[in-house]
């Protein structure tokens, strides 16, 4: 695990007053839960003040506390297990109201990509994607929905879009063997992060495709092999992975692609509601009378 902020706390621990030292002690035993309180919270958990809080973290060399719980956070957003993120949910969430604290997270988030996401990155991967000869779309466990998701949407609109099984790991290598420099690599994940969607994107990395990450933060082991960036917040609310925010991005990617394939996605719609029509797909919603 990397310790650094602990490891700091631990080091100026003899160095703080009687109060600081009740909140490094809380911290260091119980970091998974002071991540994500607010400054009054852990003052309350470690018997101090909120001052006494905000102290603590100058004393520590942050410019405050929010400084100070952002690098708490990035140490363990990607090392809880799921009985660990039940732990969080309880003292994040509570009982009461969940809907509304869900849903206002959610839109935090949102806000919150809105300003970190890299436009030039974004256009940048708008335009390699148009140009790829052929474009892989991969994300593993809960990220799968959304590399599904697009490869839905992208397959209407390009011809040589392909969606990589990431079932077995083996599997995964022998369905992007040939990748290469005309082509575009797409990797989805999110804390915990997939080992095998990293590894993918290695390899399209070194076999001179242009890669496209979305990912959560710079730290994030995906971003270390790709061309453009695209952060999408995600943090947990509970042991289920908010996709609110990468799904906004990725909706975002599709429409950009969409509208510089205006007229041929229009085609393709007109034929497709003409199939729809013949076989039925649909099931015609029936009409109110008023």
């Amino acid at each position: 695990m990397d310790k650094d902020i602990l490891t700091l706390i631990a080091q100026k621990k003899q160095t703080l007053s009687k109060g600081q030292k009740l909140i490094a002690d809380y911290i260091l035993n119980h970091y998974e839960k002071a991540a994500f309180m607010t400054a009054l919270k852990l003052g309350q958990v470690a018997g101090v003040s909120e001052s006494t809080v905000v102290r603590f973290a100058f004393e520590l060399g942050y410019d405050g506390y929010p400084q100070l719980q952002k690098a708490l956070q990035k140490m363990i957003r990607n090392k809880l297990t799921s009985v660990q993120r039940i732990d969080v949910a309880n003292e994040q969430l509570g009982n009461g109201e969940i809907l509304d604290k869900v849903l206002n997270l959610d839109i935090d988030r949102i806000k919150h990509t809105l300003r970190e996401t890299s436009r030039k990155d974004f256009d940048g991967a708008v335009n390699s994607i148009l140009k790829a000869k052929n474009i892989y779309i991969l994300g593993s466990r809960s990220a799968s929905a959304l590399a599904s998701f697009m490869a839905f949407y992208f397959g209407t609109i390009l011809p040589n879009v392909k969606l990589v099984n990431t079932v077995g790991f083996e599997e995964v290598f022998e369905q992007i063997l040939r990748v290469g420099e005309n082509d575009i690599m797409i990797g989805i994940s999110f804390p915990r992060y997939s080992k095998r969607t990293a590894d993918a994107l290695k390899y399209a990395h070194k076999n001179k495709a242009k890669v496209i990450a979305i990912t959560d933060s710079e730290t994030s082991p995906l971003v270390k092999y790709c061309d453009y960036f695209l952060q999408a917040r995600s943090d947990m609310a509970s042991f289920v992975d908010s996709l609110v925010a990468p799904l906004s991005v990725i909706n975002a990617l599709i429409v950009a692609v969409g509208l510089k394939k205006s007229d041929e996605l229009k085609e393709v719609f007109d034929k497709l509601e003409n199939i729809w029509d013949e076989y039925k797909i649909y099931e015609k919603a029936e009409e109110t009378q008023d």
